[in-house]
């Protein structure tokens, strides 16, 4: 792609668009980035960079108006609606918008593992990474996870690999990205503030398949309720995997073992509980990697080994300490109510009461098959965010009583932990995105760890 000289605005001054625009101006473009953020309202540690990135050469136009017309591409971070006027503008100029992980995948040269659903793709692209790693020391691990595609793609040697967490908001700009593996782990309702209907939001995530031939793999999961759906759109080989049945050419579970047959002879890679990411949530996971990993070509010895050294991720129902004689844990990662479901149900296996602590920002969902969950699990709810006085409706309609509202995040933890008796947990799984009160689940996830170290013990 030669954007040599070309004037290139970028909208999203946050990671994404940050790399983005680095590479653009690594490439000999004239770059802008524009935010309705406006200088002030960023942070120190965004002003500096800010100053950075304007002495070696790239503009900014923050909280303010900006000229699209002068532009002749336009780079959109994930997290910016495409409804907004600077994108509705472009349309209208018919400038063309692609996404930041669109613009990435035109300057790689490795082949591409791309990973997407609703829930489990952090966890499943990390253990994707952790594997590959091992069969290839030139592993990254990009996209919706840890650093974005455009912040490392020139460092990528064609003999490398890249495994890439991919969002619905990612693959809504794509044009030509194509993967050698594609994955799609699952899709339920998520991002209908964005998306507007299930309709469009599983066609945003059948983009991952759009580019890729009958050379390539697409990974699905056999028991997904959108599944068939999801497989006429593939063009590559099917591969599928599933808890409950052993597909022709796939990953599964017999009697407790977690086997493959992708390659025309059945292989047993692990015992379930030789895994230490515990939960049937995990164990989901760890079918759809090593789906993704036989596609691949790695060998079965390999995945076993990392399979089996895989301690999970931070953020994901993650222990964090006890204190008089109360484990707290840490699901910021649960941002809908299927990941909440997965931690609620995936730590009753301690049989502790737990002490919930939950709430967010509003994607538009309902929470009833969560909620239904209380009663047996849940010794009292601590709501906290935009959705409060839905959860706490909600709970009231379904009869489950055991509620209490906060408005400072901080608050809920210290009470939740007032209140508790030894042998309980204490949980964050908010079952909502953080965006209302936080600028990340990370964010969210480390002021609750940093909270609960410094209770009194």
């Amino acid at each position: 792609m030669n954007i040599k000289d070309k004037n290139i605005l970028v909208v999203g001054n946050a990671r994404s668009g940050i790399g983005a625009a680095n590479l653009a101006l690594r490439q000999g473009a004239k770059v802008c980035i524009y935010d309705h953020k406006s200088y002030a309202q960023w942070d120190n540690a965004m002003q500096q960079e800010i100053c950075r990135m304007q002495d070696i050469g790239i503009t900014f136009c923050l909280g303010e108006t900006v000229a699209v017309g002068e532009f002749e591409l336009v780079i959109v971070s994930p997290g910016v609606p495409l409804e907004i006027d600077v994108i509705q503008d472009a349309k209208e100029k018919k400038i063309k918008i692609i996404g930041e992980l669109e613009f990435a995948s035109r300057f790689c040269k490795a082949p591409i593992i791309a990973i997407t659903g609703t829930n489990g793709k952090t966890t499943t692209t990390t253990l994707v990474g952790e594997i590959l790693k091992k069969y290839n020391s030139h592993t990254y691990v990009v996209g919706n996870i840890g650093k974005a595609f455009s912040e490392e793609v020139l460092t990528i040697p064609q003999t490398g690999v890249v495994v890439a967490e991919v969002s619905s908001f990612q693959l809504e700009t794509i044009e030509s990205f194509h993967p050698r593996v594609s994955a799609l782990l699952n899709i339920t309702p998520d991002h209908l503030n964005r998306h507007h209907t299930m309709q469009n939001y599983c066609h945003c995530k059948y983009n991952i398949f759009n580019n890729q031939s009958e050379n390539d793999f697409c990974v699905l999961n056999r028991k997904d309720l959108y599944f068939e759906q999801a497989k006429e759109r593939i063009k590559g080989e099917c591969i599928e995997f599933s808890l409950t049945d052993i597909p022709k050419r796939g990953s599964y579970l017999v009697e407790n073992n977690l086997f493959e047959n992708i390659n025309g002879k059945e292989n047993l890679i692990c015992a379930i509980e030789e895994l230490k990411i515990k939960g049937m949530h995990n164990v989901e996971n760890a079918l759809a990697a090593i789906a993704i990993a036989v596609a691949f070509g790695v060998p079965v010895h390999i995945i076993r080994e990392a399979l089996c050294a895989f301690k999970g991720v931070a953020h994901r129902t993650e222990y964090v300490t006890t204190k008089k004689g109360v484990d707290f844990f840490n699901d910021s990662k649960a941002t809908n109510t299927d990941a909440a479901i997965a931690g609620l149900v995936g730590l009753s296996v301690l049989e502790k009461p737990i002490r919930l602590i939950a709430g967010g920002m509003d994607k538009h969902t309902l929470f009833e098959d969560w909620i239904n969950l209380f009663p047996k699990y849940v010794q009292k709810v601590y709501i906290v965010g935009e959705t409060k006085e839905q959860i706490t409706r909600e709970c009231l309609e379904q009869g489950y009583t055991s509620t209490q509202m906060f408005d400072n995040f901080k608050e809920a933890i210290v009470t939740a932990y007032t209140e508790s008796q030894e042998g309980e947990c204490i949980l964050l799984s908010p079952a909502c995105a953080s965006w209302d009160m936080f600028e990340s689940y990370e964010q969210r996830g480390d002021l609750f760890k940093e909270v609960v170290n410094n209770l009194e013990g």
